[in-house]
């Protein structure tokens, strides 16, 4: 079968179409046929080698990339119940996306309601969770709350100012330009702060009469962290999962003390997602919000599977302004 992989840590151009075995489902597992891949930043982080320290997503070499897809069931393994060959299914943090099938634990699949695309789907997943978990876990927004949402116009971003909506949060986002900050206020974010041009701690400062947000929600990472975390409340909370611009080597306890006796925590979505029963209870969150109307979902752009390494090179410029696929 046709996968994309690498045979060493690098660039995109490190990306190749190959030919590789199909996999096989063992006891447990299911075949999954893939029509849409999801693109994200940690296949970027995977692909360059930035996660190969990481126990929680490891990267052995050659490797195919990709840790998201929907498609349907093909086969499966000794003992799985709850499946059926042929039912539409998503998935996401299993490696091996990018290709043409992909070998997932059974508990890990989702099933995808009949209302709810195949690519709507994919994106809900590895995105969608994560912006449920930020804000309904890492922390549990509620009326009275504010929060900043760094890349407001980002694949997780539009998603996440929707959801801290929904738990009745006033939302103060950050975007790149003018383009982006109409997405967003499209999307109910109360402030929008073009951060390129703008101090954003010092607007957000304004816009809060100085008092700082309960959260911070910051995917952009080394860029932009030592303000983030000057942002809070005293006592506030920075969340810091992702590193658009570099990741966040290190933190200075002292830091956190001066800034308000805040706190600080860098989280992995797979542990926010450990059980079947975690991961079927967010996704019915929000496939229902999609089908009723109440979550928008947008897709940027859909690339062929051969084009892979022009869909990373185009996620790691900064230009997109939602989910990007893998048509596979």
């Amino acid at each position: 079968m046709k996968a994309m992989a690498i045979a060493q840590f690098g660039g995109p151009e490190n990306l190749q179409l190959m030919q590789v075995p199909e996999p096989i489902p063992a006891a447990g597992e299911a075949l999954v046929k893939v029509e849409y891949a999801g693109i994200n930043f940690i296949d970027i982080y995977m692909r360059s080698g930035k996660y190969a320290r990481s126990n929680t997503y490891q990267t052995p070499l050659p490797m195919t990339i990709g840790m998201e897809a929907g498609g349907t069931v093909a086969a499966l393994g000794e003992g799985v119940t709850g499946l059926t060959v042929g039912d539409r299914v998503a998935y996401c943090i299993v490696r091996g996306s990018y290709a043409a099938f992909a070998v997932v634990p059974a508990w890990r699949l989702v099933k995808v309601p009949q209302e709810v695309p195949l690519p709507i789907a994919t994106t809900l997943m590895l995105q969608g969770l994560t912006a449920h978990y930020l804000s309904h876990s890492a922390f549990a927004l509620a009326p009275g709350h504010t929060c900043l949402v760094h890349a407001g116009a980002g694949g997780v971003g539009q998603l996440l100012i929707q959801l801290a909506k929904l738990r009745g949060a006033t939302v103060l986002t950050t975007v790149g330009n003018l383009e982006k900050a109409e997405i967003a206020k499209r999307l109910g974010a109360d402030h929008v702060i073009a951060y390129r041009d703008v101090d954003f701690r010092e607007q957000l400062m304004k816009i809060t009469g100085g008092k700082g947000v309960d959260v911070v929600y910051d995917a952009i990472g080394k860029d932009t962290i030592a303000q983030s975390i000057r942002s809070l409340k005293k006592r506030g909370l920075c969340v810091n999962y992702g590193g658009a611009s570099g990741l966040v080597e290190s933190i200075n306890p002292l830091e956190l003390g001066e800034a308000g006796s805040v706190f600080f925590t860098r989280p992995h979505l797979a542990d926010y997602i450990a059980t079947a029963a975690e991961i079927g209870a967010r996704a019915k969150d929000l496939f229902a919000w999609f089908a009723a109307g109440r979550l928008n979902v947008t897709i940027d752009r859909v690339f062929a599977l051969a084009d892979a390494a022009e869909a990373h090179r185009y996620l790691e410029a900064g230009k997109t302004k939602g989910k990007l696929l893998l048509q596979v």
